[in-house]
Order: structure tokens, then sequence, then C-alpha cells
């Protein structure tokens, strides 16, 4: 495919050109999209932009230009790769949007797309009462969220937490890509194990909440990302059960938890019918996002 004599290649000249091609393949190859893109279009856009330096198409006439042969190689390369391994674009390209943000992700962390972002950028209005001093990213992963809260809350303290050593690593790499090692920490720590002594304002977390039979059926794509991120006991609530139990010693008065369970938000309002969830309604989509305050947890 990549051979500059291929009929593929020769066949193929501007941005155009390979968007539209891309589209196709990825179609033809029944590809599941649900990583930051949800059509074939979208993701060959992505791999593209990528493959070319590109940061978009600001300007139309770039849709016209020309690639060189070097250029070709490296778009059908990504192609390929999304096509014969199924791995989402954002783990061939390295990029991944949150929040108008740019994060490193790699197969360590999940793809950021949490529906938490819209609550970000509107302050978590509005349920916060009072401006964060101290934010934690429970299960941080790629530190997308953390890292999102502190550019928001440009005073605010923020701790990035998880179980996984690797999946630190790429948070590291994150708070230092956005400059922010003065206001954000990143702890290894099961649930709360390791922050004794810490309180927060607002903790927000997307944890692993995926049941059991939910995980097995998930597309490949899904398949490729860290099953400890995703999956989490038969009603995939194995964690959130945890959580739920020991959040209210860990924030502070009028402390705010945020937490998105998925499909799962059913089983959980079942299992705790006690609780007053308040569940969020986004403009742009997504679900299974519960609001708690401190009061709320310890009743």
């Amino acid at each position: 495919m990549t051979d500059q004599s291929n009929p593929v290649t020769d066949q193929l000249f501007t941005v155009r050109d390979f968007i539209r091609f891309g589209a196709s393949e990825f179609n033809r190859a029944g590809l599941y999209f649900g990583h930051g893109t949800d059509n074939a279009w979208d993701e060959a856009v992505q791999l593209v932009c990528v493959a070319l330096a590109l940061t978009g198409f600001d300007n139309p006439a770039i849709l016209d230009a020309r690639l060189t042969v070097a250029e070709k190689q490296q778009v059908l390369a990504f192609f390929a790769q999304r096509i014969e391994q199924r791995l989402p674009a954002a783990y061939i390209t390295h990029h991944a949007k949150f929040c108008g943000l740019d994060f490193y992700v790699d197969e360590r962390v999940l793809v950021p797309r949490s529906p938490i972002a819209e609550l970000i950028e509107a302050g978590f209005s509005p349920w916060l009462e009072v401006e964060p001093e101290y934010i934690l990213d429970l299960c941080t992963g790629s530190g997308c969220i953390g890292i999102a809260c502190a550019t928001y809350f440009a005073d605010a303290e923020v701790t990035l937490s998880d179980i996984s050593g690797e999946a630190l690593a790429v948070a590291e790499r994150n708070i230092a890509r956005h400059d922010l090692a003065h206001r954000v920490q990143a702890i290894e720590s099961d649930l709360f194990a390791g922050l004794a002594g810490h309180c927060f304002d607002l903790i927000v977390s997307n944890p692993p909440y995926v049941d059991a039979e939910d995980l097995a059926a998930m597309p490949d794509e899904y398949q490729a990302e860290p099953e400890i991120g995703l999956g989490s006991g038969s009603d995939g609530l194995a964690f959130t059960r945890r959580l739920l139990a020991e959040a209210a010693d860990y924030l502070n008065d009028h402390g705010l938890l945020v937490v998105e369970v998925g499909n799962s938000a059913a089983a959980l309002a079942e299992a705790y019918p006690e609780l007053p969830f308040t569940w969020v309604e986004f403009e742009r989509g997504g679900h299974g996002v519960f609001i708690l305050t401190r009061e709320q947890l310890v009743g």
C-alpha cells in the first residue's frame, strides 16, 4: 500500500482524494467509531490531518493541495493500521482532543471522550457553589479531565490519581505538555488509599463502569483499550460502590462529587434508591453522569 508504484497511490493526488478514499475504505471494512468521531469521514480527516501535520482546513484550498510521495505513504500507512489492527485513531496518531485541548494518548490509557467535558467548560454550573481550590481527578488515565479542570479553574490545585502506574506516566507527560507541574500532581492510588490527609472541593471521576456482558461484546476498537479502565464487575458497579462508600471523607464542606457511570446508570439508581442522584442532561450528547453533594452522601 505504501509502494511508490502502488496503483492506489498513483490514482490519489490531493488531500480531498485521500480523505474520500479513507472514508470509503473504513466503511468497506466495517470499522466501529466511538473514540472522538462517530463516522468514517471524520475519522479519515483526523488521520490525514495528523499524517500531514495539519491542524485543520481553515483555508479550503488545502483540500486541493497535492501530496508528496512520502506524505501519501504516511497517510496510507495510517489507514492500513486503522483497518488491519482495528486500533482507535488516537492510538495511531497519539493525539486526542478534550475540552479543546490536545492530549498525548497511547494504549496505556483510554481515549478521552467523556461528556464531562461539557460540565468542565460550564464550570460545573449550577451545582458548584464556590470556586474550587482543590480538585481530584480520580481514575485519571491520560489526565484529560483533571488537566482540563486546571485550565478552566486557573487558581485550583489539581490531583490526578490512578491505580495504574503506566497510565500515570501518560498523565505526567500531559501535565508537562500543558506546563501545569506547578499546580497539578499525579499520585498512584487504589481509589483513596494513597490520598490520606487530602480533602477536595470537587472530585470528578470517569471510573471503570462496564459490566461483564457489555465488556465481552464490545467492538475490537474498545478491546484495544486497557481493560482495567473499562470493566468493573458483573454489573459494572464494583468500583462505584467503593467510591460512594468513601467519597464523603475526602470532600470538604459543600464539596461536589461528579461521576460517569454510562450504561450502568440504571443499575446504580436501583442499587441506591436512598441517594438523590442528579443525572446530568448534555447538549452535545452523552449520558450516565451523576452529581452528589457531600451533604447528600452523608445523608
